[in-house]
């Protein structure tokens, strides 16, 4: 089947060539991860890279912001838009969900043909929608998008910092999502690092080990799994049992020779 790829090559090597075309993608993690670093991220390269136009939605923040933090990473998002390979859409959920007969998307949608889209955030629609409502909200906007034809990855902020890792079921919507992209801090030897998971993606194979990741100035790089230690997700992260007695011999080694 036809791959989303991302263009972050570590990342498109864990799912096992890219997303799936048309699947419906969550990336969740707390504040400061990396989330709209790793939306943009997908959109731009998909320009860029592999001739996918794009469209990105904040609940959020102004247009000035989005611009200025992506030239950060060598981005230039308003000649995108210039080009007709990009649209920011920065709107209110309240108006998003509007049940009119026109959708706010439907006109950029027709001008640009764009094949993904970012959406920042599905948390933000729980602000307009009771919680009762919230899965059916998400349900109604995520089909749309298929319809549309799009890739769509949306960006859901949880509240941990450290500790107990993310749960779907805290969502409520993982009927909905065919892959779920975790990013998190984890604390290794007193240092605070980030770490990327992939913790559901559906129909395909893909990499289950848990990676550290750093946002660099051109924008995020994964690296090797935190092989040598375990429980990081709950937060009590320690060294293995193999690693611990590897090091302890070395440790009466290095004492014996003094």
């Amino acid at each position: 089947m036809e791959r989303v790829r991302t263009g972050i090559s570590e990342l498109d090597a864990m799912l096992n060539g890219g997303f799936m075309r048309g699947d419906t993608v969550m990336v969740a993690g707390s504040a400061g991860t990396g989330k709209t670093t790793l939306a943009l991220q997908y959109l731009v390269n998909g320009i860029t890279k592999f001739g996918d136009k794009g469209i990105y939605v904040t609940f959020e923040q102004l247009p000035d912001q989005i611009y200025r933090d992506a030239t950060n990473y060598g981005w230039d998002l308003q000649k995108l838009e210039k080009e007709d390979k990009f649209r920011l859409i920065c709107t209110s959920p309240n108006i998003f969900l509007e049940t009119e007969e026109e959708h706010i998307l439907d006109e950029p949608i027709k001008e640009i043909q764009p094949r993904r889209i970012a959406i920042d955030s599905l948390t933000h629609l729980e602000m307009f929608v009771p919680k009762r409502e919230m899965r059916k909200e998400a349900y109604r906007l995520l089909m749309y998008l298929k319809t549309k034809g799009l890739s769509s990855l949306s960006i859901w902020e949880t509240p941990q910092i450290l500790g107990q890792s993310f749960s779907i079921t805290e969502v409520g919507l993982s009927f909905l999502l065919d892959c779920i992209v975790l990013l998190k801090f984890v604390e290794i030897e007193s240092s605070m690092k980030k770490a990327l998971l992939i913790l559901k993606m559906r129909g395909s194979d893909h990499d289950k080990r848990l990676r550290e990741f750093k946002i660099t100035s051109d924008g995020i790089r994964i690296f090797a799994p935190f092989e040598n230690y375990e429980c990081i997700l709950t937060g009590t992260t320690r060294k293995r049992a193999e690693e611990r007695f590897a090091e302890a011999i070395v440790e009466g080694i290095t004492q014996e020779k003094r």
